[in-house]
């Protein structure tokens, strides 16, 4: 039997009233596996830089320039992905980054000198931003209203773990064996293939689906995810679905029927993306996500090394930063259990002081019980303010242009991570070398103040109905 004639906007209701995560949990473990493993690599870098430097006989300065390639490749990644994205379709664009970033790594395993690892690291940026731009689109786009926060809190949160076990395994094999920051790299190309093959078996998006005008798609999608949720509501909670489900669509209103709707045919994507109102969201993410991520980069990837700077030998500056890591568990779980709870401004702004306070006293005060305890916080703060950050982004932009309007501005923020390093060493080199330790945390920790107050000035959008 045919279906009827559909309306967007009843389909797009219904999504928002289902109550729970109305999908199999495979796919937040396959999308959350994506994320382990690029976050994997981000401190693999950090903790590699060290050795590879003293390896290839190169400076720091040299050696810094690894980790800028893969952030420069992050940002081409991230837009040419994203485009592909908005454009063919969430899916696609989620194989490809895994299959990007898994070339990357194996290829970082083999190089011979710093010129080739700092050429397939551009390669292992591209698929990590393509990656992270698209795993936020895609879970907000899949999550009804009420548990977007907690979804993407969930399957981010499986990133953190990378944060937090990777300093542990690089502190058995990086200090002990030539070869074991090249090790790390294998383990992430191995399990990306892994990854890249499961990934075949996830669905597309409703509202990706909707926007395309692929309407008949879009409702077997949604009466599937609805009996999942019926079922998923019936055996947990004891309820049914009938206080969200439409109960007369009106499916036959020429208003609501996208087929005489022109404007669902001929909307521009450059059109909707260069709005007025879009740019000036697009303009103060970007700067938000920019010095963020200059102190968060330089949290991730230099810290090691900065420790080093202050005394510590390399088996215990990579220790510290194994224990410290283990906040990030704690703050995946906080963002998981107040994902949709606090408004989500508010929740980041506050998120983001509270990292600068951590790094301000470390700065001024690095002893090792302070590091351990405000380093633990500081970790716990970015496994917060990460995926909600993210969660934030993708609520501002409507679907036809969502996945790009995140690589652009979380791109163009990453410019802030790609020059980290230069921008720290680059300040600590105009005061004296006794105070190199204490002017990179103290600029870190400005870069979580200038954070907290810039988001006061967003959109207020948590439980609010996604863009369309």
């Amino acid at each position: 039997m045919p279906l009827p004639n559909i309306s967007s906007k009843d389909l797009l209701a219904r999504l928002d009233r289902i109550p729970v995560w109305p999908y199999s949990y495979w796919i937040l473990i396959t999308i959350g596996a994506g994320f382990f493993f690029a976050f994997f690599d981000i401190v693999s870098i950090g903790l590699a830089l060290p050795v590879f430097v003293k390896q290839f006989h190169i400076s720091l300065d040299m050696g810094i320039w690894a980790i800028t390639s893969s952030l420069m490749g992050y940002i081409l990644g991230s837009l040419l992905d994203s485009v592909l994205s908005d454009f063919f379709g969430r899916r696609l664009a989620l194989i490809l980054s895994i299959l990007f970033f898994s070339l990357g790594s194996l290829l970082s395993a083999t190089s011979p000198d710093i010129y080739w690892l700092i050429f397939w690291r551009f390669l292992i940026g591209m698929g990590i931003g393509a990656e992270i731009a698209n795993v936020s689109t895609y879970i907000s786009e899949l999550s009804p209203a009420r548990c977007r926060g907690r979804m993407n809190s969930l399957a981010i949160s499986f990133g953190f773990m990378g944060f937090a076990f990777v300093p542990f395994i690089g502190f058995l094999i990086i200090p002990v064996f030539t070869w074991g920051w090249r090790l790390l790299f294998i383990i992430g190309g191995l399990a990306g293939f892994l990854i890249l093959i499961s990934r075949k078996f996830i669905p597309e998006t409703i509202r990706w689906k909707i926007n395309q005008n692929h309407l008949q798609e879009a409702e077997i999608l949604l009466i599937q995810a609805e009996k999942i949720a019926q079922e998923r509501c019936q055996k947990k909670f004891k309820k049914d679905l009938s206080d969200f489900k439409i109960q007369e669509p009106m499916f036959n209103n020429p208003a609501n029927n996208p087929a005489n709707n022109s404007a669902n045919k001929t909307s521009s994507f450059l059109n909707t993306l260069l709005t007025p109102a879009l740019l000036g969201r697009i303009a103060l993410f970007s700067i938000i996500w920019l010095v963020y991520y200059i102190g968060n980069y330089g949290w991730l990837t230099l810290n090691t090394k900065l420790f080093s700077l202050e005394g510590f030998d390399l088996s215990d500056s990579i220790l510290l930063v194994a224990l410290s890591s283990l906040g990030f568990i704690s703050g995946a779980l906080i963002a998981i259990f107040l994902g949709d709870k606090i408004q989500r401004k508010y929740l980041l702004a506050v998120t983001a002081l509270i990292w600068a306070l951590c790094l301000s006293i470390i700065s001024w005060a690095p002893y090792l019980s302070i590091i351990l305890i405000l380093g633990f916080i500081a970790s716990a703060s970015i496994a917060l303010f990460i995926p909600q950050m993210y969660t934030y982004t993708t609520e501002i932009f409507p679907t036809a242009c969502r996945a790009t309007g995140v690589s652009i501005t979380d791109g163009l923020g990453h410019l802030g991570g790609a020059f980290c390093g230069q921008i720290i060493f680059g300040v600590m080199a105009l005061f004296p070398s006794h105070l190199n330790f204490s002017i990179a945390f103290s600029l870190m920790g400005i870069t979580g103040l200038i954070t907290g107050i810039l988001l006061i000035f967003g959109p207020r959008m948590t439980k609010e109905k996604l863009l369309t």
